[in-house]
């Protein structure tokens, strides 16, 4: 989040960030959009226990108050731990991003960093992708590429994935802001 944040600042992407959205009241993230002037709203999830659509309706209507809308508002998940109802899905579709620590659709998930060391992948990295109705296989627009050492733990993968995300991110939100982005089927094509 931070990484888009500076990116528009700097005018490197040509779009005006509405409001950051948290489901936890104690999220770093909000500390740092405040600090940066963007608009916060916290919605306590633990409120919400089994009501996973009745939280995303509620947070549609955050959206809207801020004019983020299913026509001309991006929904970007950053550090949002939380899997999003079909409900919302349909609302905003192909219109929420999301980044995942792997080069999917290999190790979608928790732990994904975890896996690939488990698994022995050789090359692992970042994957920038619009969000459907599953976890992790929506429709993917970059991924960023790292080699995994014999020496890597989880920690000091993550650490080197991170660092790609904070490149790959803010870049994809720029496409998609520049209109260079247009998905046919699973399919994304980034034109020039």
């Amino acid at each position: 989040m931070e990484s888009i944040l500076k990116a528009i600042k700097k005018k490197k992407i040509p779009i005006r960030p509405a409001v950051v959205i948290s489901n936890k009241p104690d999220a770093k993230g909000l500390k740092i959009a405040k600090k940066m002037g963007i608009q916060t709203e916290v919605i306590d999830s633990s409120n919400y226990k089994g009501k996973r659509q009745q939280f995303d309706k509620d947070v549609i209507v955050i959206l809207k108050k801020y004019k983020v809308t299913p026509t001309n508002g991006l929904v970007c998940l950053a550090g949002f731990m939380r899997i999003i109802s079909p409900y919302f899905i349909k609302k905003y579709k192909n219109r929420i991003l999301n980044i995942h620590p792997a080069l999917l659709p290999s190790f979608p998930g928790l732990d994904a960093q975890k896996q690939a060391i488990d698994f022995g992948a050789k090359y692992s990295g970042c994957t920038v992708h619009f969000v459907d109705e599953g976890v992790d296989t929506g429709p993917i627009i970059l991924q960023e590429i790292v080699e995994v050492s014999s020496k890597d733990t989880e920690k000091t993968l993550s650490k080197k994935i991170l660092v790609r995300e904070h490149r790959a991110y803010p870049k994809a939100v720029e496409l998609f802001a520049r209109n260079k982005i247009k998905i046919k089927g699973r399919k994304v094509k980034i034109s020039n």
